[in-house]
């Protein structure tokens, strides 16, 4: 192994490691322990306390003292009726309950395809107790792809499906990367949303999904070059939250993000009985 094929790899470990950390925060996706939609008029919810609803395009929570719920955004105890208005796809970490310090569960706030939801992310739950890393292929330096990004002349706005049936996604298409893998002579052809960064996320199925990886998967290519050629590291493909948790809305691949072919590289399907809960996503 040559110098430089070590100094990638060891590049990836450290992406690897610092991956299975964030996964590991206290109230990260690991901690996903229901879904909820709000109703119009106020109402109870299952396991968590005070009466929630949605209307006019907020969100409204009454509790009293006895719910022992916190504000997040204040600090203070709730008592009374409190209320956020959210853009939709914005989440917002609202109130807090349970445990010693009356922060074991935080509810997140989050409005999608026009509805107010909340999710309960406590941090005694089983997926997270019971988790000790992604499993992952190997690291191949021959599935470092480079490929060439093909820009459309304006973002094409794509309906897609969600890890959630009742959540309707949108993707934000700004061109195709094209590659080919290395021993096959197929081209391939996937289409790509812009991040903040620059970068180019593509969200995608390959021959893999079901058996050794997750239903579909993501991986980013950095900012395109100037001649417009990018470089795919197939090593650094991640799974959605959706893999490890039925209470996700993560984005389908838009229509056609198909590879033919086995990527046997990045992150494998989560070894946990709640993979198999939201294998359906």
């Amino acid at each position: 192994m040559g110098t430089t094929t070590q100094t990638a790899e060891e590049r990836w470990l450290r992406f690897r490691a610092a991956r299975n950390a964030g996964l590991a925060e206290k109230h990260g996706w690991l901690t996903l322990t229901s879904f909820q939609w709000l109703a119009d008029e106020p109402a109870g919810l299952d396991a968590v306390p005070g009466l929630w609803h949605s209307a006019g395009g907020t969100a409204h929570l009454t509790a009293r003292p006895s719910d022992a719920l916190t504000d997040l955004t204040s600090g203070r105890p709730v008592d009374g009726t409190i209320t956020a208005a959210l853009d939709d796809e914005e989440s917002l970490m609202w109130v807090a309950y349970g445990g010693e310090d009356g922060r074991q569960v935080v509810v997140e706030l989050a409005r999608r395809a026009g509805r107010y939801a909340i999710r309960t992310r406590d941090a005694a739950s089983p997926v997270l107790a019971a988790f000790t890393g992604v499993p992952a292929f190997g690291y191949r330096a021959d599935l470092v792809v480079e490929g060439r990004f093909e820009p459309y002349d304006e973002t094409r706005e794509e309906r897609i499906a969600t890890a959630h049936p009742e959540v309707p996604g949108t993707h934000p298409t700004v061109g195709e990367v094209v590659f080919s893998l290395p021993g096959d002579g197929r081209e391939f052809r996937l289409r790509a949303a812009q991040e903040e960064s620059g970068s180019l996320g593509i969200t995608f199925h390959d021959a893999t999904n079901g058996s050794s990886t997750a239903p579909w998967r993501k991986v980013t290519a950095r900012r395109p070059r100037p001649d417009g050629t990018v470089i795919l590291d197939f090593n650094r493909t991640i799974n959605y939250p959706s893999a490890f948790t039925p209470y996700g809305t993560c984005p389908m691949p838009v229509s056609g993000n198909i590879v033919e072919a086995p990527v046997e590289a990045g992150e494998k399907r989560p070894v946990h009985p709640a993979a198999d809960a939201g294998s359906a996503q």
